[in-house]
């Protein structure tokens, strides 16, 4: 019997050891930012975004109806266009949608224009010699300082409460605010100071290089710096892929969605109600208006359902960072 227990005390604490390992295993660290936020592993989750409302007033119509049905899950306002307060003051009406502040430094059609909210922005870099603000991105670069751009960021933020509602959120017209670091340090500190969630990105490599590619100036050391800001990002950014006809832009959105990779992903969009007005603003008139009709579409509502996709807004995202935060 001695000899039993002499043998067999070894094995024990080998299988006691064991089990002691299996019961310490940590759990490997979620690999996509919608794992950190609490969502299923191996998921898609998206926000459905439409951008460049207040542009007009047929803007707003399609966004009001995308948001009342349940279509789309998230919006913002570019505040220094003739149609945002209106659509601001719908916005604190219905609270309980997720209505941000796009913030706007560039005016970049040819007839329809607007200029900053900021009095110190007339006559600043931040406008071109008619008064407006650039149409085009390069021209924001090459003449605003980051602080006439941060005063117009944080006035059209201002503008937006005035108005008695605060925004879901804060993004970006044009990715202007990533078109130069200090722009970009000074949007996300914004964003930061005020507790928003900002359009931001978790830059991969694969996904950093993509942006490169469209001429985004992103050094290791600002992707580090994004990746620190204590905020909630995305995995992946896309927008709505053009068409020659509306068949089109539906099998190229339908096709953007299958090569998704799980995670977070906010796809941007520009709906609009097709007026004859609107076709003497924007020569992309024919597009908005697809736009406006493609979450309508039982086809991709069908698609939606087969494949399981999640909708979440910024508002829901950045509850779930606050919780995971404090527990």
């Amino acid at each position: 019997m001695k000899l039993k227990k002499i043998l067999l005390l070894p094995v024990f604490f080998v299988l006691l050891a064991c089990c002691g390992r299996e019961n310490s295993v940590v759990p490997e660290e979620p690999s996509t930012w919608a794992q950190r936020l609490g969502y299923p592993a191996g998921k898609k989750v998206l926000i459905l975004h439409a951008d460049d409302i207040g542009m007009c007033e047929e803007a707003n119509a399609a966004a009001k109806a995308y948001l009342l049905d349940d279509k789309i899950q998230s919006a913002s306002v570019m505040v220094p266009c003739p149609a945002a307060a209106e659509f601001i003051q719908w916005y604190a009406q219905h609270p309980d949608e997720d209505v941000g502040v796009h913030l706007t430094l560039n005016a970049e059609w040819r007839d329809y224009r607007w200029g900053p909210v900021s009095e110190s922005g007339l006559g600043s870099g931040l406008v071109d010699p008619d008064g407006f603000l650039w149409r085009d991105v390069r021209s924001v670069v090459e003449h605003a300082s980051a602080a006439e751009v941060e005063r117009e960021i944080r006035a059209q933020v201002g503008r937006f409460t005035e108005l008695g509602v605060k925004p879901g959120h804060i993004d970006t017209h044009m990715g202007t605010l990533y078109s130069q670091p200090e722009y970009t340090r000074a949007y996300l500190n914004l964003a930061v100071e005020m507790d928003l969630p900002a359009m931001a990105i978790s830059f991969t490599p694969a996904v950093a290089q993509r942006f490169r590619e469209q001429g985004y100036p992103l050094t290791a050391e600002l992707t580090g710096y994004i990746e620190g800001v204590p905020l909630p990002k995305l995995d992946d950014f896309h927008a709505v892929p053009g068409g020659a006809s509306y068949q089109e832009v539906r099998a190229g959105f339908i096709q953007l969605i299958e090569s998704l990779q799980p995670g977070l992903c906010e796809i941007i969009f520009h709906p609009s109600i097709e007026s004859e007005r609107l076709k003497t603003i924007t020569n992309s008139w024919q597009q908005r208006v697809w736009e406006s009709q493609l979450f309508y579409d039982e086809e991709i509502e069908a698609f939606f359902d087969s494949n399981e996709v999640i909708f979440t807004n910024w508002k829901q995202v950045m509850a779930r960072f606050k919780e995971r935060k404090a527990g």
